[in-house]
C-alpha cells in the first residue's frame, strides 16, 4: 500500500503509543483532530484531511468513544524504523 510521508509520520507516532483525539461538532461529525505522542507532545503534521484518509483506509480505529489508535492493518502498512518499539 502506498502511504505518503505525512501519513507515515502519524502512523509511526501511533505505533509508538500515541493517540489521535478527535473533536466532534453537532451531529457527531469530526471537526478537528489533535495527534498526541506518548510523551505528551503534539504532532502538527496531523490534519483533518490526513486523518480522514487514514480512517478511510482503515489504518486507524476507535472503539467505545476512546481516542483513535493504530489498527492492525496500520501496523502492517507502516514501514519499519529503528526507533519503533
Amino acid at each position: 500500500m502506498n502511504i505518503s510521508k505525512p501519513e507515515q509520520r502519524v502512523l509511526h507516532v501511533l505505533a509508538q503509543g500515541g493517540v489521535i483525539r478527535a473533536d466532534r461538532g453537532p451531529g457527531g461529525k469530526v471537526t478537528g483532530v489533535l495527534c498526541v505522542t506518548r510523551d505528551g507532545l503534539v504532532l502538527e503534521d496531523c490534519t483533518l484531511p490526513l486523518f480522514q484518509r487514514l480512517r478511510a483506509r482503515r489504518l486507524i480505529h476507535s472503539a467505545g468513544g476512546r481516542p483513535y489508535r493504530i489498527s492492525r492493518a496500520g501496523r502492517l502498512a507502516v514501514r519499519a524504523q529503528p526507533d519503533n518499539r
